[in-house]
């Protein structure tokens, strides 16, 4: 168990931070791209590219980012766990996130395969989810409201 102010529990404080900054980043782009690869035709140059890079943000960073998201803050939230309702609400939202990460990887394989049927303002909105997420796991963890 951790200890809260020790030195590990603050490494791993700074691995989680880092590992959430990156999976963000992620989850904000990824989306962004099947924008505007839905608007390509399936088969063309610039949907061949598109296939490469999402494969390689999703793969690449995404992936080993959730991972160490959820490694590291199944470790932090053990000490407050049973007592932080704020925590449970948390864990909430963080989970619909891994749900949208989830979705973003199946979206992804329709894109590889060209069975896309979505069209591009569906990817914008879904684009927001992430952020509306975000904007209520942030408060939460700083407040601590309950």
């Amino acid at each position: 168990m951790l200890d809260y102010g020790s030195e590990i529990y603050n490494w791993v404080k700074v691995l989680h931070i880092i590992s959430v900054i990156t999976w963000m980043a992620g989850l904000f782009y990824l989306p962004r791209l099947y924008v505007y690869h839905a608007m390509e035709g399936a088969g063309t140059p610039t949907s061949e590219t598109f296939k490469v890079m999402e494969r390689r943000l999703l793969k690449g960073i995404m992936n080993p980012s959730i991972i160490v998201v959820f490694i590291t803050g199944l470790l932090l939230m053990f000490p407050t766990w049973a007592t932080a309702g704020w925590m449970h609400t948390k864990l909430l939202l963080v989970l619909l996130m891994a749900g949208m990460h989830g979705a973003y990887a199946k979206w992804r394989k329709d894109f590889l395969n060209d069975t896309n049927s979505r069209g591009h303002k569906f990817y914008r909105w879904m684009n927001e989810v992430p952020t509306v997420l975000l904007l209520a796991i942030i408060p939460l963890v700083i407040f601590k409201w309950f």
